[in-house]
């Protein structure tokens, strides 16, 4: 009795082995949502993905076709990103499942021209329940793409970029799953905007410039002096702006001066003591600071430097008829 009880457990088992398949790249594949889920292997917490896995070759081992993906997930995930004409290859990459709870599967899709990383996640009764895109081939050059999944299953999408000037920004999202909602949007940070530098506005820009000294001076972007024409030969209209030590002491000032000699044009705050000399050469102008002008500026810089010129925009040529 008890061989037979034996033989009969080891049939069943091997045919239960046998009915497993080892492999899901094949169109005629049928597997059952259990045997699919364990297809992935399985993945320590916290895992922490680059979008360097978007370049990097995967074994044919882990391909699934897409007949066999789509028999479990909504063809929709893939074709919001591939389009309904691109059939991406498949892999498995790994899966983290939840005690008594939901599965999230990491699953890679590729086709020529674009790339994935996608999360796929099984309810407790291994229902799909929600997927979304964590990580693209396509972002702007310069930008980068983590995703992290923590010990408490808590996903996070964090995009770096290198702006011009070399400050790094970021932009971090944070996911939780949930039942009715999928994947739910818990926290974003940014310093994107803290540190997104306010453009500067030049109130006498489109003022006439026919006076020899009118122009536009400047030592870098953040540091100008434009002259316009005042209301007289003698007299100069000016607006200064300047950012010193890495932007931590600003001033600005917007006035008109008066020549007091041929080529030195002397500013009097009407309201305050500020005194201000523009000096003007071949190539630029000296400004410099003769009486306290604190009510326009930082207490630690003051209205002083040379500026170099900028060379004239040129004027649009009109369209021949």
């Amino acid at each position: 009795m008890n061989k037979f009880l034996l033989l009969t457990l080891l049939t069943g088992l091997f045919f239960s082995c046998k009915n497993k398949p080892t492999s899901l790249a094949g169109e005629d594949v049928k597997v059952d949502v259990h045997d699919f889920i364990e297809y992935f292997q399985p993945i320590k917490l916290p895992y922490q993905v680059t979008d360097t896995i978007l370049r990097r070759k995967e074994q044919d081992a882990s391909l699934i076709s897409f007949k066999v993906f789509t028999q479990l997930v909504p063809d929709s995930v893939l074709t919001k990103l591939f389009g309904k004409e691109l059939r991406p290859k498949l892999h498995a990459i790994g899966r983290v499942t939840v005690p008594k709870g939901e599965s999230y599967l990491f699953v890679k899709a590729a086709t020529a021209s674009r790339k994935a990383l996608y999360i796929v996640c099984f309810n407790r009764a291994n229902k799909f329940a929600a997927a979304r895109p964590i990580l693209y081939s396509d972002n702007e050059s310069g930008i980068t793409g983590v995703a992290v999944m923590d010990a408490k299953y808590t996903l996070t999408l964090t995009h770096q970029r290198r702006a011009s000037d070399g400050q790094m920004y970021f932009k971090k999202d944070a996911y939780i799953f949930n039942e009715d909602n999928g994947f739910m949007l818990i926290l974003t940070e940014s310093n994107e905007a803290k540190n997104r530098v306010p453009p500067i506005y030049n109130p006498i820009d489109t003022f006439p410039r026919k006076h020899k000294f009118t122009g536009d001076y400047a030592q870098d972007k953040r540091n100008i002096i434009s002259f316009r024409d005042g209301r007289d030969p003698s007299r100069i209209l000016f607006f200064v702006h300047f950012e010193k030590d890495e932007g931590t002491c600003k001033g600005e000032l917007k006035g008109e001066a008066k020549f007091i000699s041929a080529s030195t044009a002397r500013f009097r705050g009407s309201g305050d003591h500020c005194t201000v000399d523009f000096t003007f050469g071949t190539a630029g102008v000296t400004m410099k600071e003769l009486e306290g002008c604190g009510n326009h500026r930082d207490i630690k810089c003051f209205f002083e430097g040379y500026f170099e010129r900028r060379a004239a925009p040129r004027a649009k040529g009109k369209k021949k008829s």
